[in-house]
């Protein structure tokens, strides 16, 4: 039986192109270009900031990875995309990254996606990113400290998984993303053994910054994937709700690129050692008790009851915040542990919670 539901949430999880929106042939000199299928024509047209890259992961597939330099990083992202996309689809977006973030940046197709080669399935994404990590260590010289991981929506699966295991991460950045496989599909609040992208574990074992990026009005993943993870995370920071987005849109809005960048900016200023240090130094509950609006976010929502009102809004009472927050819609519930819906402080407000 446990076996049938993995079977089936695997089934909901992966929607490849078909066909697929590129294609990867090799040019003379032996390196690869990749062409559009819908005009025949490269990409890129004499980019040399780009390399097509083909990585044989250990579970036997042959996987397709764009790597983007920019002259001006310091840092280095790895991209891990949403469930119905290829490379073909997102290489503007990974240009207008790579430029306006001033990273480089390397995205790569799942097995079965684009042109890389296998199936689709959990541990094969796994085996992914692995060997892409692998590359970046081998052929372009990039350690942990320097890497930010980025997943979208089941992207968020392959992030968290390396993420687990790399103590010295400069940064995670989780878009859009998911709780577990069961929790998208079933909409249960527990996991099961045969559950797939089992994040909602993984999170607690993360030890760099967590940026949590979701949109509220999330009909595919639910904007409480989002809080849940920002509420797991060892050292989450101030996160991303935008208001009204989706989960196929949240590029489009001008406070994604913004925060996005300032994360970065913020990122690079740090150093390993500084923020080993600071978190050895300050005690968890001292770090929990500030004020989440302004860079800390250690706490969010958990209570369904309490929902935001748009109507009522009132003032934070922490005195650095400065964001306004609506009231809970149910100022009597006295059992459960709820947020502020927006800023996310213990500001208690009119619930009766606090």
């Amino acid at each position: 039986m446990g076996c049938l539901v993995s079977q089936l949430a695997a089934k909901f999880a992966f929607f490849p192109p078909s066909p697929p929106t590129y294609q990867v042939k090799k040019r003379d000199d032996g390196t690869l270009v990749a062409i559009s299928t819908s005009s025949s024509r490269p990409l890129a047209v004499d980019d040399s900031s780009l390399d097509v890259l083909s990585i044989r992961t250990k579970r036997g597939s042959k996987i397709v990875a764009f790597y983007f330099r920019n002259s001006y990083a310091k840092l280095t992202v790895l991209y891990s995309h949403g469930n119905a996309a290829d490379l073909g689809q997102l290489y503007d977006l990974y240009v207008q990254l790579k430029a306006n973030l001033r990273v480089n940046l390397i995205g790569y197709d799942y097995s079965g996606y684009g042109a890389s080669t296998g199936k689709p399935s959990e541990h094969n994404t796994y085996a992914d990113i692995e060997a892409v990590y692998e590359c970046l260590q081998t052929e372009y010289g990039v350690s942990q400290e320097d890497l930010i991981l980025y997943g979208q929506s089941v992207g968020s699966g392959p992030t968290l998984h390396l993420a687990a295991k790399l103590p010295r991460l400069r940064g995670v950045v989780l878009h859009s993303a998911i709780l577990s496989g069961l929790r998208v599909l079933c909409h249960v609040k527990f996991t099961i053994c045969c559950d797939i992208y089992k994040n909602v574990k993984k999170i607690r074992k993360v030890k760099c910054p967590v940026l949590v990026i979701h949109g509220t009005d999330d009909d595919v993943v639910s904007w409480v994937h989002g809080t849940g993870l920002w509420k797991m995370a060892r050292e989450p920071y101030e996160p991303l709700w935008i208001k009204g987005g989706g989960h196929c849109n949240l590029e489009l809005y001008s406070d994604y690129i913004r925060h996005l960048f300032r994360f970065i900016k913020e990122m690079e200023s740090i150093t390993t050692q500084l923020r080993l240090s600071k978190n050895h130094s300050t005690p968890p509950a001292e770090r929990r008790s500030k004020c989440c609006c302004i860079n800390c976010s250690n706490t969010i929502p958990s209570c369904q009851k309490c929902l935001p009102s748009m109507k009522n809004w009132l003032k934070c009472s922490y005195p650095k915040c400065t964001i306004r927050r609506p009231a809970c819609f149910e100022p009597s519930c006295t059992s459960c542990s709820c947020r502020c819906r927006i800023c996310s402080c213990l500001c208690a407000a009119k619930c009766s919670c606090w």
